[in-house]
Protein backbone atom coordinates (compact mmCIF):
# COMPACT_ATOMS: atom_id res chain seq x y z
CA UNK A 1 0.00 0.00 0.00
CA UNK A 2 0.91 3.53 -0.97
CA UNK A 3 1.41 6.21 2.21
CA UNK A 4 -1.72 8.23 2.67
CA UNK A 5 -0.20 10.48 5.23
CA UNK A 6 0.48 13.95 4.31
CA UNK A 7 3.26 14.88 2.22
CA UNK A 8 5.44 16.57 4.84
CA UNK A 9 5.77 14.08 7.49
CA UNK A 10 8.45 13.23 9.80
CA UNK A 11 11.24 10.69 9.42
CA UNK A 12 11.58 7.82 12.40
CA UNK A 13 14.70 8.85 13.96
CA UNK A 14 16.33 9.86 17.32
CA UNK A 15 16.38 13.71 17.78
CA UNK A 16 19.40 15.56 15.55
CA UNK A 17 22.13 16.23 17.52
CA UNK A 18 24.58 19.25 16.83
CA UNK A 19 25.23 20.36 13.22
CA UNK A 20 23.41 22.67 10.61
CA UNK A 21 20.09 21.84 9.01
CA UNK A 22 20.18 21.98 5.45
CA UNK A 23 17.65 20.62 2.71
CA UNK A 24 18.81 17.65 -0.11
CA UNK A 25 17.47 15.74 -2.63
CA UNK A 26 18.07 12.24 -2.79
CA UNK A 27 20.27 11.10 -5.85
CA UNK A 28 20.40 7.41 -5.03
CA UNK A 29 20.47 4.41 -2.66
CA UNK A 30 23.71 3.72 -1.22
CA UNK A 31 25.32 0.26 -0.51
CA UNK A 32 23.77 -0.03 2.95
CA UNK A 33 20.29 1.22 2.06
CA UNK A 34 20.68 4.95 3.23
CA UNK A 35 19.46 7.44 0.56
CA UNK A 36 22.75 9.23 -1.13
CA UNK A 37 22.58 13.19 -1.69
CA UNK A 38 25.63 14.89 -3.74
CA UNK A 39 28.19 15.80 -0.66
CA UNK A 40 27.96 12.92 -0.36
CA UNK A 41 25.23 13.22 2.42
CA UNK A 42 24.23 10.05 3.51
CA UNK A 43 20.39 10.06 4.83
CA UNK A 44 19.15 7.10 6.23
CA UNK A 45 15.20 6.11 5.62
CA UNK A 46 15.18 8.41 2.21
CA UNK A 47 14.25 7.11 -1.33
CA UNK A 48 15.28 8.49 -4.24
CA UNK A 49 14.07 11.44 -5.92
CA UNK A 50 12.97 12.78 -1.99
CA UNK A 51 13.95 16.17 -1.07
CA UNK A 52 14.42 16.12 2.68
CA UNK A 53 16.07 17.53 5.72
CA UNK A 54 18.42 16.92 7.55
CA UNK A 55 21.16 17.84 10.06
CA UNK A 56 24.44 17.19 11.32
CA UNK A 57 27.92 16.91 9.88
CA UNK A 58 30.10 14.89 7.90
CA UNK A 59 28.66 12.03 5.49
CA UNK A 60 26.21 10.52 7.91
CA UNK A 61 23.50 13.24 8.68
CA UNK A 62 20.30 12.91 11.10
CA UNK A 63 16.96 13.16 8.69
CA UNK A 64 14.70 15.09 10.22
CA UNK A 65 11.52 15.16 7.48
CA UNK A 66 10.30 14.16 4.19
CA UNK A 67 9.64 17.53 2.59
CA UNK A 68 8.97 15.66 -0.81
CA UNK A 69 8.18 11.87 -0.53
CA UNK A 70 8.73 9.43 -3.73
CA UNK A 71 6.07 8.08 -4.98
CA UNK A 72 7.36 4.04 -4.26
CA UNK A 73 7.21 5.30 -0.77
CA UNK A 74 5.48 3.20 1.26
CA UNK A 75 3.75 2.51 4.96
CA UNK A 76 6.25 0.50 6.76
CA UNK A 77 5.17 -2.84 8.25
CA UNK A 78 6.79 -2.94 11.74
CA UNK A 79 6.03 -0.40 14.71
CA UNK A 80 9.62 -0.86 15.68
CA UNK A 81 11.06 0.25 12.44
CA UNK A 82 13.18 3.33 11.97
CA UNK A 83 14.41 2.43 15.86
CA UNK A 84 15.47 -1.02 14.86
CA UNK A 85 18.15 -1.63 13.27
CA UNK A 86 17.21 -4.95 11.76
CA UNK A 87 15.82 -3.91 8.55
CA UNK A 88 16.95 -0.19 6.44
CA UNK A 89 14.37 -0.51 3.96
CA UNK A 90 10.55 -1.61 4.70
CA UNK A 91 9.08 1.92 3.82
CA UNK A 92 10.69 1.00 0.14
CA UNK A 93 7.45 -0.43 -2.70
CA UNK A 94 8.56 -3.94 -3.22
CA UNK A 95 9.03 -4.21 -6.86
CA UNK A 96 11.19 -0.74 -6.60
CA UNK A 97 13.43 -2.49 -3.83
CA UNK A 98 13.98 -5.52 -5.90
CA UNK A 99 15.39 -3.75 -8.86
CA UNK A 100 18.14 -1.75 -6.92
CA UNK A 101 19.02 -4.80 -5.08
CA UNK A 102 19.64 -6.78 -8.61
CA UNK A 103 20.75 -3.38 -9.96
CA UNK A 104 23.49 -3.49 -7.07
CA UNK A 105 24.41 -7.26 -7.98
CA UNK A 106 25.18 -6.37 -11.38
CA UNK A 107 26.84 -3.11 -10.41
CA UNK A 108 29.35 -5.18 -8.49
CA UNK A 109 29.99 -7.87 -10.87
CA UNK A 110 30.53 -4.78 -13.28
CA UNK A 111 33.40 -3.84 -10.94
CA UNK A 112 35.40 -7.17 -11.42
CA UNK A 113 34.34 -6.50 -15.33
CA UNK A 114 32.10 -9.27 -15.59
CA UNK A 115 29.10 -9.49 -17.87
CA UNK A 116 26.52 -12.12 -17.59
CA UNK A 117 23.06 -12.96 -17.58
CA UNK A 118 21.42 -12.25 -14.30
CA UNK A 119 17.99 -13.69 -13.56
CA UNK A 120 14.93 -12.24 -12.22
CA UNK A 121 15.72 -12.05 -8.47
CA UNK A 122 13.72 -14.73 -5.80
CA UNK A 123 11.93 -12.51 -3.11
CA UNK A 124 11.44 -14.55 -0.06
CA UNK A 125 7.73 -13.13 1.86
CA UNK A 126 7.22 -11.84 5.12
CA UNK A 127 7.24 -14.12 8.24
CA UNK A 128 9.11 -16.49 6.76
CA UNK A 129 12.95 -16.69 8.56
CA UNK A 130 13.44 -19.32 10.64
CA UNK A 131 16.62 -18.26 11.88
CA UNK A 132 17.11 -14.96 13.79
CA UNK A 133 19.85 -14.02 16.33
CA UNK A 134 18.49 -11.74 19.04
CA UNK A 135 20.24 -10.00 21.55
CA UNK A 136 19.19 -9.69 25.36
CA UNK A 137 20.40 -7.16 28.11
CA UNK A 138 19.64 -7.44 32.16
CA UNK A 139 15.92 -7.01 32.76
CA UNK A 140 13.57 -6.86 35.93
CA UNK A 141 10.85 -9.52 37.63
CA UNK A 142 12.61 -12.37 35.94
CA UNK A 143 12.72 -11.44 32.42
CA UNK A 144 15.43 -9.79 30.03
CA UNK A 145 15.42 -7.26 27.32
CA UNK A 146 15.59 -9.26 24.04
CA UNK A 147 15.33 -7.99 20.84
CA UNK A 148 17.81 -6.41 18.10
CA UNK A 149 20.25 -3.79 18.45
CA UNK A 150 18.99 0.26 17.86
CA UNK A 151 20.14 1.60 14.84
CA UNK A 152 24.13 2.85 15.39
CA UNK A 153 23.81 1.52 19.01
CA UNK A 154 24.34 -0.85 21.43
CA UNK A 155 21.21 -0.66 23.00
CA UNK A 156 18.40 -2.95 22.17
CA UNK A 157 14.35 -2.48 21.40
CA UNK A 158 12.61 -4.47 23.00
CA UNK A 159 10.66 -6.28 20.18
CA UNK A 160 7.06 -7.60 20.38
CA UNK A 161 6.68 -8.29 16.87
CA UNK A 162 8.74 -8.71 14.25
CA UNK A 163 7.45 -9.23 10.43
CA UNK A 164 10.68 -10.60 8.78
CA UNK A 165 10.10 -13.90 11.55
CA UNK A 166 8.48 -17.14 11.49
CA UNK A 167 5.83 -16.78 13.54
CA UNK A 168 7.00 -19.36 15.98
CA UNK A 169 9.71 -17.20 16.88
CA UNK A 170 7.59 -14.50 17.62
CA UNK A 171 4.95 -16.64 19.67
CA UNK A 172 8.04 -17.76 21.65
CA UNK A 173 9.54 -14.14 22.53
CA UNK A 174 7.76 -14.36 26.35
CA UNK A 175 9.61 -17.51 27.01
CA UNK A 176 12.82 -16.05 25.71
CA UNK A 177 12.73 -13.53 27.97
CA UNK A 178 11.71 -15.71 30.65
CA UNK A 179 15.20 -18.04 29.49
CA UNK A 180 17.52 -15.40 29.14
CA UNK A 181 16.65 -14.06 32.96
CA UNK A 182 19.52 -16.65 34.19
CA UNK A 183 22.48 -15.29 32.01
CA UNK A 184 23.47 -12.06 33.89
CA UNK A 185 25.59 -12.92 36.53
CA UNK A 186 28.39 -11.29 35.34
CA UNK A 187 28.48 -7.78 34.20
CA UNK A 188 30.18 -8.26 31.40
CA UNK A 189 27.70 -11.03 29.68
CA UNK A 190 26.01 -9.31 26.59
CA UNK A 191 24.46 -13.00 26.14
CA UNK A 192 22.97 -13.38 22.32
CA UNK A 193 20.37 -15.80 21.52
CA UNK A 194 20.69 -17.46 18.10
CA UNK A 195 17.40 -19.09 17.75
CA UNK A 196 16.43 -21.32 14.92
CA UNK A 197 12.91 -22.68 14.19
CA UNK A 198 13.19 -26.18 13.39
CA UNK A 199 10.56 -29.23 12.74
CA UNK A 200 11.04 -30.42 16.27
CA UNK A 201 10.55 -26.42 18.00
CA UNK A 202 12.39 -24.02 18.84
CA UNK A 203 16.08 -24.72 18.80
CA UNK A 204 18.67 -21.92 20.91
CA UNK A 205 22.12 -21.40 21.10
CA UNK A 206 23.54 -18.78 23.47
CA UNK A 207 26.77 -16.73 23.06
CA UNK A 208 28.16 -14.26 24.82
CA UNK A 209 27.61 -14.80 28.42
CA UNK A 210 31.22 -14.03 30.23
CA UNK A 211 33.17 -17.45 30.51
CA UNK A 212 36.45 -16.21 32.12
CA UNK A 213 34.94 -16.19 35.84
CA UNK A 214 33.37 -19.70 35.29
CA UNK A 215 30.50 -19.12 33.40
CA UNK A 216 27.17 -19.20 34.62
CA UNK A 217 26.74 -21.24 38.23
CA UNK A 218 25.00 -24.33 39.00
CA UNK A 219 21.75 -22.15 40.33
CA UNK A 220 21.70 -20.44 37.17
CA UNK A 221 22.43 -23.59 34.54
CA UNK A 222 19.38 -25.19 37.00
CA UNK A 223 17.02 -22.22 36.54
CA UNK A 224 17.92 -21.81 32.39
CA UNK A 225 16.86 -25.63 32.09
CA UNK A 226 14.02 -24.87 33.84
CA UNK A 227 12.74 -22.02 31.97
CA UNK A 228 13.72 -24.15 28.40
CA UNK A 229 11.65 -26.57 30.14
CA UNK A 230 8.50 -24.59 30.42
CA UNK A 231 9.19 -22.84 27.32
CA UNK A 232 8.51 -25.65 24.89
CA UNK A 233 11.92 -25.47 23.79
CA UNK A 234 13.41 -28.64 21.78
CA UNK A 235 17.04 -27.45 22.73
CA UNK A 236 18.87 -24.71 24.58
CA UNK A 237 22.96 -24.80 24.45
CA UNK A 238 25.46 -22.10 24.97
CA UNK A 239 28.56 -22.21 22.62
CA UNK A 240 27.17 -25.83 21.52
CA UNK A 241 27.45 -26.85 24.74
CA UNK A 242 23.90 -28.56 25.57
CA UNK A 243 21.75 -27.12 28.70
CA UNK A 244 18.71 -28.57 27.93
CA UNK A 245 17.19 -31.11 25.49
CA UNK A 246 13.65 -32.38 24.85
CA UNK A 247 12.97 -36.15 23.94
CA UNK A 248 13.34 -35.44 20.36
CA UNK A 249 16.80 -33.95 19.17
CA UNK A 250 15.82 -30.61 16.75
CA UNK A 251 15.69 -31.75 12.94
CA UNK A 252 15.19 -30.48 9.63
CA UNK A 253 13.95 -31.81 6.25
CA UNK A 254 16.51 -31.40 3.19
CA UNK A 255 14.41 -32.37 0.41
CA UNK A 256 13.23 -36.14 1.42
CA UNK A 257 16.20 -36.26 4.20
CA UNK A 258 15.84 -35.72 7.52
CA UNK A 259 18.97 -34.34 9.40
CA UNK A 260 19.12 -33.85 13.15
CA UNK A 261 21.39 -30.50 13.80
CA UNK A 262 23.81 -29.87 15.85
CA UNK A 263 23.67 -27.15 18.60
CA UNK A 264 24.63 -23.57 16.97
CA UNK A 265 23.89 -25.34 13.15
CA UNK A 266 24.30 -23.16 9.90
CA UNK A 267 21.05 -23.06 7.77
CA UNK A 268 19.71 -21.01 5.11
CA UNK A 269 17.89 -18.14 6.92
CA UNK A 270 14.37 -19.18 4.84
CA UNK A 271 13.13 -22.52 3.92
CA UNK A 272 11.62 -20.84 0.45
CA UNK A 273 14.87 -19.59 -0.36
CA UNK A 274 16.60 -22.58 0.41
CA UNK A 275 14.15 -24.78 -1.77
CA UNK A 276 14.27 -22.19 -4.80
CA UNK A 277 18.23 -22.65 -4.67
CA UNK A 278 18.81 -26.20 -4.38
CA UNK A 279 16.13 -26.14 -7.39
CA UNK A 280 18.33 -24.04 -9.20
CA UNK A 281 21.35 -26.23 -8.21
CA UNK A 282 20.61 -29.37 -9.17
CA UNK A 283 19.37 -27.90 -12.37
CA UNK A 284 22.67 -26.52 -13.05
CA UNK A 285 24.23 -29.86 -11.79
CA UNK A 286 22.37 -32.24 -14.29
CA UNK A 287 24.22 -34.44 -15.82
CA UNK A 288 27.65 -34.28 -13.54
CA UNK A 289 29.36 -37.80 -13.50
CA UNK A 290 31.19 -36.50 -9.80
CA UNK A 291 30.71 -33.68 -7.73
CA UNK A 292 32.83 -32.33 -5.48
CA UNK A 293 30.12 -29.98 -2.52
CA UNK A 294 32.94 -27.43 -0.63
CA UNK A 295 31.23 -25.32 2.36
CA UNK A 296 28.72 -28.37 2.35
CA UNK A 297 27.40 -27.44 6.37
CA UNK A 298 24.84 -30.02 7.23
CA UNK A 299 24.00 -31.24 3.81
CA UNK A 300 22.26 -28.06 2.09
CA UNK A 301 23.16 -29.48 -1.52
CA UNK A 302 24.21 -32.72 -0.73
CA UNK A 303 21.60 -34.69 -1.08
CA UNK A 304 19.97 -32.90 -4.25
CA UNK A 305 23.16 -33.44 -5.78
CA UNK A 306 23.69 -36.79 -4.68
CA UNK A 307 20.86 -37.80 -6.71
CA UNK A 308 22.24 -36.77 -9.63
CA UNK A 309 25.79 -38.49 -9.05
CA UNK A 310 28.20 -39.36 -6.21
CA UNK A 311 29.51 -36.19 -4.31
CA UNK A 312 32.34 -35.78 -2.01
CA UNK A 313 31.15 -32.74 0.75
CA UNK A 314 33.57 -30.77 2.85
CA UNK A 315 33.08 -28.74 5.47
CA UNK A 316 35.24 -26.89 8.30
CA UNK A 317 32.62 -27.75 10.94
CA UNK A 318 33.07 -31.62 12.56
CA UNK A 319 29.77 -31.72 13.96
CA UNK A 320 28.17 -30.45 10.87
CA UNK A 321 29.61 -33.34 8.65
CA UNK A 322 28.87 -36.01 11.57
CA UNK A 323 25.01 -34.80 11.28
CA UNK A 324 25.25 -35.44 7.67
CA UNK A 325 27.10 -38.64 7.24
CA UNK A 326 24.32 -39.64 9.76
CA UNK A 327 21.73 -38.58 7.60
CA UNK A 328 23.11 -40.12 4.65
CA UNK A 329 22.77 -43.22 6.50
CA UNK A 330 18.93 -43.27 6.23
CA UNK A 331 18.40 -41.26 3.11
CA UNK A 332 17.05 -43.75 -0.22
CA UNK A 333 18.33 -43.48 -3.52
CA UNK A 334 21.81 -41.76 -3.12
CA UNK A 335 24.33 -42.34 -5.33
CA UNK A 336 27.00 -42.27 -2.73
CA UNK A 337 28.34 -39.56 -0.07
CA UNK A 338 31.85 -39.33 1.30
CA UNK A 339 31.96 -36.74 3.99
CA UNK A 340 35.13 -34.98 5.90
CA UNK A 341 35.39 -32.52 8.20
CA UNK A 342 38.23 -30.50 6.03
CA UNK A 343 39.35 -26.76 7.03
CA UNK A 344 39.22 -25.27 3.49
CA UNK A 345 41.02 -22.43 4.03
CA UNK A 346 44.06 -24.11 5.52
CA UNK A 347 43.55 -26.98 3.66
CA UNK A 348 41.61 -26.76 0.32
CA UNK A 349 40.74 -29.83 -1.65
CA UNK A 350 43.90 -29.59 -4.48
CA UNK A 351 44.32 -30.11 -8.05
CA UNK A 352 45.22 -33.60 -7.90
CA UNK A 353 42.26 -34.42 -5.58
CA UNK A 354 39.79 -32.99 -8.38
CA UNK A 355 41.35 -35.28 -11.25
CA UNK A 356 38.23 -36.67 -11.64
CA UNK A 357 35.93 -34.33 -10.18
CA UNK A 358 33.69 -32.51 -13.12
CA UNK A 359 31.43 -30.24 -11.23
CA UNK A 360 32.69 -28.29 -8.31
CA UNK A 361 30.21 -26.40 -5.71
CA UNK A 362 31.34 -24.04 -3.55
CA UNK A 363 29.52 -21.77 -0.73
CA UNK A 364 31.50 -20.43 1.44
CA UNK A 365 30.94 -17.44 4.37
CA UNK A 366 31.25 -14.19 3.17
CA UNK A 367 34.96 -14.22 2.92
CA UNK A 368 34.90 -15.86 -0.09
CA UNK A 369 36.25 -19.20 -1.18
CA UNK A 370 39.60 -17.47 -2.31
CA UNK A 371 42.26 -20.42 -1.99
CA UNK A 372 39.80 -22.93 -3.15
CA UNK A 373 38.36 -21.49 -6.12
CA UNK A 374 42.86 -21.13 -6.69
CA UNK A 375 42.80 -25.09 -6.85
CA UNK A 376 39.68 -25.10 -8.93
CA UNK A 377 40.43 -23.12 -11.76
CA UNK A 378 43.88 -24.95 -11.90
CA UNK A 379 42.17 -28.11 -12.46
CA UNK A 380 40.80 -29.91 -15.02
CA UNK A 381 36.96 -29.36 -13.43
CA UNK A 382 34.49 -28.40 -16.47
CA UNK A 383 31.59 -26.97 -14.61
CA UNK A 384 31.30 -25.14 -11.23
CA UNK A 385 28.60 -23.15 -9.05
CA UNK A 386 29.14 -20.58 -6.67
CA UNK A 387 26.72 -19.86 -3.95
CA UNK A 388 27.45 -16.73 -1.90
CA UNK A 389 26.24 -13.84 0.58
CA UNK A 390 28.53 -11.72 -0.42
CA UNK A 391 28.41 -10.22 -4.29
CA UNK A 392 32.21 -8.71 -3.99
CA UNK A 393 34.12 -11.79 -2.63
CA UNK A 394 32.19 -13.87 -5.23
CA UNK A 395 32.84 -11.66 -8.01
CA UNK A 396 36.55 -11.53 -6.69
CA UNK A 397 36.53 -15.06 -7.15
CA UNK A 398 34.60 -14.68 -10.51
CA UNK A 399 37.45 -13.35 -11.58
CA UNK A 400 40.19 -15.62 -10.64
CA UNK A 401 37.82 -18.47 -12.58
CA UNK A 402 37.29 -16.55 -16.10
CA UNK A 403 41.19 -15.92 -16.12
CA UNK A 404 41.25 -19.56 -16.00
CA UNK A 405 38.98 -20.14 -19.13
CA UNK A 406 35.78 -20.69 -17.09
CA UNK A 407 32.41 -18.68 -18.57
CA UNK A 408 29.66 -17.03 -16.06
CA UNK A 409 27.08 -18.03 -17.77
CA UNK A 410 24.06 -16.51 -15.46
CA UNK A 411 23.77 -16.05 -12.27
CA UNK A 412 20.69 -16.27 -9.56
CA UNK A 413 19.83 -13.72 -7.26
CA UNK A 414 17.96 -14.45 -4.01
CA UNK A 415 16.70 -11.86 -1.40
CA UNK A 416 16.52 -14.02 1.80
CA UNK A 417 17.30 -11.00 4.34
CA UNK A 418 14.15 -9.00 3.72
CA UNK A 419 14.39 -5.92 3.53
CA UNK A 420 18.11 -5.12 4.00
CA UNK A 421 20.96 -4.21 1.52
CA UNK A 422 22.08 -7.83 1.83
CA UNK A 423 21.46 -9.46 -1.45
CA UNK A 424 22.99 -13.56 -2.10
CA UNK A 425 23.28 -15.73 -5.69
CA UNK A 426 24.34 -18.42 -7.14
CA UNK A 427 26.59 -18.28 -10.10
CA UNK A 428 27.20 -21.18 -12.94
CA UNK A 429 30.63 -21.39 -14.84
CA UNK A 430 31.46 -23.52 -17.57
CA UNK A 431 34.98 -23.98 -18.97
Amino acid sequence: MRSSKPVRRSAPRPPPGPGPEVEVTIAEMGGEGDGLAPGPIFASFTLPGERVRVAGTGERRKTLAILEPSPERVEPPCPHFGLCGGCALQHWRTDAYLAWKRERLIGTLARQHIETEVLPIFASPPFSRRRVALHARQGARGEARLGYKIRNSWDLVDIQVCPIADPKITAALPAMRRLAAPLFEHPKSAPTLHVTATDDGIDIDITGVERKSGGLSADARMRLAEQAAAGGFARVSMDGEIAYMDQTAPSVRLGDVRVVLPPGAFLQAVPAAERAMVDFVAKAAAGAERIADLYCGVGTFTFALAQIAPVYAADGSAPAIAALNAAVATAPGLKGVTAEARDLIRRPLLIQEMKKIDLAVFDPPRAGAAEQVVEIAGSKVSRVIGVSCNPATFARDARVLIEAGFVLEQVFPVDQFLWSPHVELIGVFNR
